[in-house]
């Protein structure tokens, strides 16, 4: 009875153990995966720089800004966020900006609202979906938010 009392104690470590495990680690695959389509945006914008704006001033409508400064503040802004949520440091802050970016991207970008194309709208309401869940349940353990934590805690 004694080994039966051992080995059910070690299945209940590891059901407290392996959730966890689960967790973050899918809460840093869910930060690349997001952060990777706007970094693949952002270096295929810095890439053709000029294509870049003229697509900023001839196609994307985006309201209140020259094109130049959309250009800049998009492209930044997908460098910035992304990188800084991949490595998960102001991991709810980053993703809260890509999601800003993309809602001005479907709101800027008629093209998208056209039914004819209508995997390309579904792409921005998932990664909309994804960025809130990180907004709404943090970045996980596999984080420099969550090692800072730790550390400043100390």
């Amino acid at each position: 009875m004694n080994k039966f009392l051992k080995m059910h104690q070690t299945a209940m470590r590891l059901d407290s153990f392996l959730p966890r495990l689960c967790s973050d680690i899918f809460s840093l695959g869910l930060r690349i995966f997001i952060a990777w389509q706007f970094l693949k945006s952002a270096r295929t914008k810095l890439f053709d720089w000029q294509s870049t704006i003229e697509l900023f001033r001839d196609e994307y409508q985006v309201p209140m800004l020259p094109p130049e400064v959309a250009a800049y503040v998009g492209t930044g802004g997908e460098l910035i966020f992304g990188i800084l949520l991949v490595i998960g440091l102001f991991s709810r802050w980053s993703a809260l900006g890509l999601l800003l970016i993309n809602i001005m991207a479907v709101v800027s970008y008629p093209v998208l609202w056209n039914l004819d194309c209508p995997a390309a709208l579904n792409d921005h309401f998932y990664w909309g979906i994804l960025l809130v869940s990180v907004v709404l349940f943090g970045e996980g353990r596999v984080s420099l938010d969550h090692f800072l934590q730790g550390r400043y805690k100390r």
